[in-house]
């Protein structure tokens, strides 16, 4: 049997960033529904909204997104 205590312990954590979103009431009874639609987190709704802004912003914008200065 594993030890899943010295397994966990032998896993580097990356620690993710959080943000808490304030949605307007009508804009976020949209995003639930999208998510219920979908079978997924509403997180992952809102994840993917922005991943797809990102990727439409001029190259320059995104460069903070891989690190580069």
């Amino acid at each position: 049997m594993i030890d899943k205590k010295a397994a966990k312990d032998n896993k580097r954590v990356v620690r993710q960033p959080r943000a808490s979103i304030t949605f307007p009431p009508k804009l976020y009874r949209t995003l639930e529904t999208l998510a219920k639609e979908k079978k997924v987190s509403l997180a992952w709704v809102v994840r993917e909204a922005a991943e797809m802004y990102v990727a439409c912003q001029p190259a320059t914008a995104r460069q903070s997104e891989r690190g580069q200065s």
